[in-house]
């Protein structure tokens, strides 16, 4: 699991659920596109490989109008989306080797912009990641199941989860 203490702050709000299978990890994504705080959010994926992070944020980008391809950005670090009103960047930080690599990217503009933020591997990037406004924290259970944890650290991350 996921330890919290990794964090900055101490979050707000915690829940805990259990996505079954992939139709419940859809539904979830669907539901969290609907919320209008998610256009100016960061969202901190966590887990171990294959925990189902992309598999999450394909989902979300799908519900929010996203169309075409949906990559991982493991090997290029960063996707960029555009939409009417929305810009969203997915960040994969896992081949980072230090967490300077963040700095030496440029990301900070990037970070500092209105938009959504979706972080895997968001540890790689060490101190010089702001805070999230919320993290999920994805555990492998049996089959396709995942428990998740829900950690809320700003009032976008509580709207978030209202």
């Amino acid at each position: 699991m996921i330890d919290l203490m990794t964090t900055r702050f101490h979050p707000l709000i915690v829940k805990t659920l259990t996505w079954p299978d992939e139709a419940a990890t859809q539904a979830f994504a669907q539901n969290l596109a609907t919320r209008s705080a998610l256009g100016h959010a960061m969202l901190e994926l966590r887990g171990d490989l294959g925990a189902g992070k992309t598999t999450f944020v394909r989902h979300l980008l799908g519900a929010l109008g996203v169309t075409g391809r949906i990559k991982s950005p493991t090997y290029a670090v960063v996707e960029p989306y555009t939409l009417d009103d929305l810009n969203i960047w997915h960040f994969d930080f896992y081949r980072f080797n230090d967490p300077d690599e963040w700095e030496e990217a440029g990301f900070r503009d990037i970070f500092a912009s209105p938009g959504l933020k979706l972080v895997e591997w968001p540890e790689k990037a060490g101190p010089h990641l702001p805070q999230a406004d919320l993290l999920i924290a994805i555990e492998v259970l049996a089959g396709d199941a995942r428990a998740l944890t829900l950690s809320a650290f700003t009032t976008t991350g509580e709207a978030l989860l209202a």
